[in-house]
């Protein structure tokens, strides 16, 4: 497996941020790869030579946009789980299957998944929409 939590070394011939053509911000590239082991029919998908990006925001009906400005839209994610940012049944690991409310009860979910990336175990890459390691979509430990 590969160390999904780090930065790639690789050059990109693509701007690593693009404007959303729907709601107009700016957001990373992800790669062609995070895209297909997310979408329903990655069969059916034919990318371009050009850069993708992943629209973070939970109230645009965009997913992934290219440079030409082709977007790809939520309900064609397998996973509604992204779409419920503020809900307790968003997902807060896809490697795993951790929801929010779990990781907000159980502080030694956390502890776990930092063990696992630290082993190399998971696969944020394919497994996360945004293509970034999911440790800092954890939820912050209420304060007691």
């Amino acid at each position: 497996m590969s160390d999904c939590c780090t930065k790639a070394s690789g050059n990109y011939s693509f701007p690593k941020n693009h404007v959303c053509p729907e709601n107009g911000k700016e957001y990373n590239l992800v790669s062609e790869v995070t895209i297909k082991h997310n979408i329903k029919s990655p069969w059916s998908w034919e990318p371009q030579n050009q850069g993708y990006y992943f629209c973070s925001d939970p109230s645009c009906s965009v997913v992934y946009f290219s440079q030409d400005n082709v977007v790809i839209e939520k309900s064609t994610l397998r996973s509604k789980a992204c779409l419920e940012a503020n809900s307790g049944d968003a997902l807060v690991c896809y490697c795993y299957g951790i929801k929010k409310s779990d990781a907000l009860n159980n502080p030694e979910i956390r502890n776990f998944v930092v063990e696992e990336t630290k082993r190399h175990n998971c696969a944020c890459e394919t497994s996360n929409p945004s293509g970034k390691c999911c440790l800092s979509d954890f939820p912050k430990s209420p304060k007691n």
